[in-house]
């Protein structure tokens, strides 16, 4: 994690009216957007990221504690999970909304970002899961909120490694809810298609196609606060129609596989 460590204590530590939220990628997009809404419902939040300035506008915004850290360093994520446990006592809900992209031929992408890739959208979030879990089990109180992708459930050209670290994610959601059941614990795997994030500006390719058409950021927040709320299935696409492609991926893979090579 990167010093130094400016850290504030969360609203509610003391007194949770709900619950201590942790969200990571919680700079902008995505995460930011969830924070904001969590906090209109009351929860106590953690908000983790490694754009300081934003980070911090988020956290003056929603009364949260901030926790600064890079994803994709060594030990970046249990050491972000040990630390959300310190400043609070509990940790009742992990939102994983951090993640990063890089498209092009595969053939092409450096060994570095292959790394990264990996690292921050599964390897970092199987981690952050690992250190908050067990508690979470122990007092039979939590809930798992994973981001994943559309990538992740049919595959993209030029995006070969978020692709496929985007599946390993749903898996894992499904692989880890079966453990679970019985717990008090829940999963949930959230699958948006395209979000009006700077993610795309981030990965260095911007976004050209004509479907799906992008969601504004506050679209998947509200999932998310339904999710919460127990109002949402294990698994929700965004938008809904996204689960039909996938549905006929499913039953007829080789005309799938055949349209999408000449369409993209």
């Amino acid at each position: 994690m990167r010093e130094p460590r400016a850290e504030t204590g969360p609203r509610g530590a003391r007194a949770a009216a709900v619950g201590v939220a942790l969200v990571t990628g919680a700079s902008s997009g995505i995460g930011a957007a969830v924070s904001r809404r969590l906090a209109g419902d009351g929860w106590d939040l953690l908000v983790a990221g490694r754009q300081r300035d934003r980070l911090e506008a988020v956290a003056r915004e929603t009364s949260a504690a901030t926790l600064y850290g890079d994803l994709a360093a060594p030990g970046g994520a249990r050491e972000l999970a040990a630390r959300a446990l310190t400043v609070a006592p509990s940790v009742h809900l992990l939102v994983a909304a951090a993640g990063v992209g890089w498209a092009g031929p595969f053939t092409s992408m450096p060994n570095d970002a292959i790394d990264e890739v990996i690292g921050v959208d599964l390897t970092a979030v199987i981690h952050l899961v690992r250190g908050v879990v067990p508690r979470m089990v122990e007092q039979r109180r939590g809930q798992i909120v994973l981001i994943g992708s559309f990538a992740g459930c049919v595959g993209v050209r030029d995006e070969a490694v978020y692709s496929a670290a985007k599946a390993g994610l749903g898996a894992f959601a499904d692989a880890l809810r079966y453990e679970l059941t019985g717990t008090g614990v829940r999963v949930t795997h959230i699958v948006p298609g395209v979000v009006d994030t700077p993610f795309f500006a981030r990965r260095g390719v911007p976004y050209v196609r004509q479907t799906p058409r992008p969601i504004p950021p506050e679209q998947v927040a509200d999932v998310v606060a339904r999710a919460v709320r127990g109002r949402c299935p294990d698994e929700v696409f965004l938008p809904r129609w996204l689960r039909f492609p996938v549905a006929i991926r499913g039953l007829a893979p080789f005309p799938f596989r055949r349209l999408s090579s000449r369409f993209g």
